[in-house]
């Protein structure tokens, strides 16, 4: 999308108009100034619809890349236009959620439309008690269980792996396994 000089546009504030009453019949003045005013109509339509240009649910599709830029959000042209509204829409939640099982699930769920499970917190152990026994060796990290919606392809696992390395916790390695479909409840 261009906001660019729109062919036919007219002026709401035409400068012909509020030229002094000297020029309101000098045909020169009047065609100079109606060339400038196609010239200014699309400022004066983006000033004009200026609000609608920063709400991320109506703002032209071009503008959506640049107000994600705004919120930290990676904005991927690729995916649907209504997926990336929601994103930039949700910035300051999911950065909020940043690190928890919550924001990796809704950041995977939003950047590639995938489900996802964290299992296992990738937490430490302590003892309470001086000279206690280490405790028992446990998982190397959160597992995160990504699939695609029933009849759609697998995500790409370059992708996957490079998003829950950004909003997996700092302190620790998540394991990503890419399934098929939805994974089997637990104790079946």
């Amino acid at each position: 999308m261009s906001r660019a000089a729109v062919p036919g546009l007219p002026s709401r504030h035409p400068i012909g108009a509020q030229l002094p009453a000297l020029y309101a019949d000098d045909d020169f003045a009047q065609r100079f100034t109606a060339g400038l005013d196609t010239v200014l109509a699309p400022v004066f339509a983006t000033l004009d619809n200026l609000t609608a240009y920063l709400d991320p649910r109506v703002a032209p599709p071009d503008f959506v890349a640049w107000l994600a830029s705004w919120v930290a959000v990676a904005d991927d042209p690729g995916r649907p236009l209504e997926r990336r509204r929601e994103a930039v829409v949700r910035a300051v939640e999911l950065h909020r959620w940043r690190g928890t099982r919550r924001g990796l699930v809704e950041g995977l769920r939003l950047a590639l439309g995938v489900h996802a499970e964290v299992t296992g917190d990738g937490g430490a152990a302590w003892s309470a008690a001086p000279g206690a026994g280490l405790p028992p060796e446990s998982p190397p990290g959160p597992l995160v269980r990504v699939w695609p919606d029933p009849g759609a392809d697998a995500p790409d696992a370059g992708r996957v792996h490079d998003i829950v390395r950004a909003l997996c916790p700092a302190h620790t390695v998540c394991r990503v396994e890419i399934l098929t479909g939805p994974p089997a409840p637990e104790g079946r």
